[in-house]
Order: C-alpha cells, then structure tokens, then sequence
C-alpha cells in the first residue's frame, strides 16, 4: 500500500499521472512535462515534496552532535533560519543521503531529508545519539507538508496567494527561512530557478495549493521537477551517488 500525501485527492482531481515514489504515490505529471518544466522555467511552478521527511533536532548539544554526524561545518549557520546543503555521513564517508539543516533557534534544528532514505536515516540519526548524545531529542514531522513553488515569479506568487507572507520574507536571501503564522517559508529549492519552499501543517495543505493555483502557480510533477534539477546540475541521490560515494566523488566537495 503505497503512502499519500495530504494533497493525494486533489493531484487525482487533477487528472495527474501517479506513480510510486519511494513507496509515495506522487504526481509524475499533469499533462505536459515539458510545459510543466518552462512554466517553471518562465513564471512559475509548484511540486507537492510532502513525501520528504523534516526531522526537528532539539538539545543542548544539537550543533556539537551536527558537526559529528554530517559533512559540512554547522557552524556556518551563525542566525536563526540560516540553511545548509550538507550530506548524512557513514563512519567510512559513503553519502547516506543529501539534505538540508536549518538553524531555527539556540537548541533547535530542522532537518529536511529524501522521501526514499527517510526511514534509514531517522534510524541513523537514532543510533549516533544513543552513542553520542542521549540528551538530544528527533522528531519526526509527518504532521506537515511540503510544497515547492519555484521560478522567476514564484515570489510574486506566493505573496499573492498567503496574506502575510511578502512582510515574512520579501526580505530572506537565498538558504535563508523564516515564519509567518504557523508556515515555514525557505528561500531554496531544487530547480535553479528561485523560490520558496513551504512547510505547513497537512490539514492546511490543500487551502495553500489551492490560493497558489488562483495566484497563477502552475501545479508539476515529479518528472519536470527531474529535468528541471538536471538542468541545474544537482544531484539526485541514489542515481548520482549513494553509500558507496564520497561527497567529493560525487561532486559535493
């Protein structure tokens, strides 16, 4: 029985082509990839990623236990909603899973990894606190969704359709998140193009898509969001690397 994402009924409503995704079923497309990939391209665009997995970090060691378990230096996170591209490690340096951390306060991380090595992570992430830091807390948060809106009036648009949301983050440069309300709102993405992707709660999930899609955000699937990354030139873990490859090996040093 594959798993579905609070906006499972309205991607069918839609009339797109659903897939299996990391035991998701996801939104492959809604018609055209290839007009899927230029709306992003040329305005702008949104993906359904609430099959990604946000963990939240929290203890008074979090950034000492950060340092130990991913690759790149935490330290750089110096203010509240500062985010990192980095990668979960194995002791041999093999790539578990590419993700992003944020900083959210003195003793609180967020941390976004792949729908496909969520289970092996969080039971990674277990493991090196048992062993290391037994006083920090993980929480899984599959009480939110996760929706992507990208290009090059994606700001526009999403400032449009959530009330609030410009005076939030009109302001935030790129790796950069802040709050409005009970939504978290980053400034990053997997598209090369800019944007911001949101975190709310799932029983809101469908209010937002649906006021993104009034504002004129065009919905995509899974498949634009693939050309659109290789574009870019990002990774995608499991095709580009995986626990037999180093972050240097695979580009990321």
């Amino acid at each position: 029985m594959l798993k579905q994402t609070a906006l499972n009924t309205l991607h069918r409503a839609a009339g797109a082509k659903m897939v299996d995704f990391g035991g998701w079923e996801m939104p492959l497309t809604y018609g055209s990839q290839i007009e899927e990939h230029h709306a992003v391209r040329r305005d702008a665009g949104m993906f359904d990623v609430s099959h990604m997995l946000s963990l939240d970090l929290t203890g008074a060691n979090a950034r000492d236990f950060l340092r130990y378990a991913l690759a790149n230096n935490v330290d750089k996170l110096g203010i509240p909603g500062k985010a990192l591209y980095s990668c979960l490690l194995r002791p041999d340096g093999g790539v578990l899973d590419d993700l992003i951390v944020y900083f959210l306060a003195r003793d609180f991380f967020r941390i976004v990894v792949n729908a496909a090595t969520a289970d092996k992570d969080v039971a990674w992430f277990e493991k090196l606190i048992h062993e290391h830091a037994a006083d920090l807390k993980l929480t899984p948060r599959r009480d939110l969704a996760m929706i992507a809106v990208q290009g090059p009036n994606a700001r526009e648009r999403v400032w449009t359709a959530l009330p609030g949301s410009r005076v939030a983050s009109e302001t935030l440069k790129p790796f950069v998140a802040s709050r409005f309300g009970d939504c978290f709102i980053a400034r990053t993405g997997y598209t090369g193009e800019d944007g911001f992707e949101l975190l709310v709660s799932a029983s809101r999930a469908a209010a937002v898509w649906s006021a993104l899609i009034g504002s004129g955000v065009e919905p995509c699937g899974l498949g634009a969001r693939d050309t659109l990354r290789l574009e870019a030139g990002m990774n995608l873990y499991g095709q580009d690397m995986d626990e037999t490859t180093s972050p240097m090996e695979s580009g990321l040093a």
